[in-house]
Parts: structure tokens; sequence; C-alpha cells
């Protein structure tokens, strides 16, 4: 999600364990292949000792480079693509657009970095039910809620 302000300008990058609800959040200066790239190694290094990852993303090109899907193999990290044009269908989708209602809309910060560093605060500091809520995750209508139901019951 992009960020921006007075021609400067970050980007989260960021993805929510479907079942624990735990969040990760990686700040940058660009949307780019290196970028993608740092947030996978980012998602690697936070769960070191998983098998696979699986990682549901659109097809942004940063994502489908050739380098990032083979940094992807190497990190054991499987992209699972979104239909195009389907935001809706992303967990992480809903954080952001809740994100830009409460901290981002229509407010003026002191910094970009100090907005980019509150807006990670904020994905961060949600307790794991209101990540759920808030991610459209604990809704009965969550088109992956038949998968998680193994794995997570919200509360």
């Amino acid at each position: 999600m992009p960020i921006t302000g007075r021609n400067a300008k970050r980007v989260l990058f960021g993805g929510i364990d479907l079942q624990s609800a735990r969040r990760v959040v990686l700040i940058r200066s660009h949307a780019g292949q290196a970028d993608a790239q740092a947030f996978l190694r980012t998602l690697r290094r936070r769960y070191r000792r998983a098998g696979w990852l699986w990682l549901l993303t659109d097809r942004a090109s940063a994502h489908t480079a050739p380098q990032t899907q083979a940094l992807a193999a190497r990190l054991r990290i499987r992209f699972v693509w979104l239909p195009r044009q389907a935001p809706e269908l992303s967990p992480m989708d809903q954080l952001w657009r809740e994100l830009k209602r409460l901290v981002a809309a229509n407010r003026q910060a002191a910094s970009i970095d100090a907005l980019a560093a509150d807006a990670a605060a904020w994905v961060l500091t949600l307790t794991p039910q209101q990540a759920c809520r808030k991610a459209g995750m604990a809704s009965k209508h969550f088109w992956l809620r038949k998968m998680l139901q193994n794995f997570w019951r919200p509360t």
C-alpha cells in the first residue's frame, strides 16, 4: 500500500498469517522487485522453522518477475495468485483499507516516515481477534473459511 505526501513515498508490504493472525510489515521507499524480494526475505526470517510458506498475492510485476520467483523458490515460498482486479479477496487489502480510513485519511503527519511508522504500528498492534475481524477473516462469508476451520476458530 503506497503512502505518499510532499513527493515523498513509502510503501508498506504486509502479510497476515491466516492461522494465527500474526502480521508482518516491511516499510520501503519503493515498490519494485528488490523491495518485494526484501519482503520475501523478511517473511522467511519470521517463519524460519516453517516448511513451505504460501503467499496469497496479486500479480504485480514485482511479484511475477523471474528473479522474484526464483528467490521465492529458494526460500520455499509459493505464490497463490489472486484473480485480477479482486482486492476484496485479500485479507491484507482489507486491513490496508481500514488503516487508510483510521490512520491516514485526511490527516497531516509530521513526516512521511512518521506516517509510515504509525501505519505499521497500527497493523502490528491489533489483537489477533481485531486483525481477523478487520481483515474479514472472521466473517462467515470469508472465502477461505472452510479451509481455515481446521486451524483457527474466531472468538
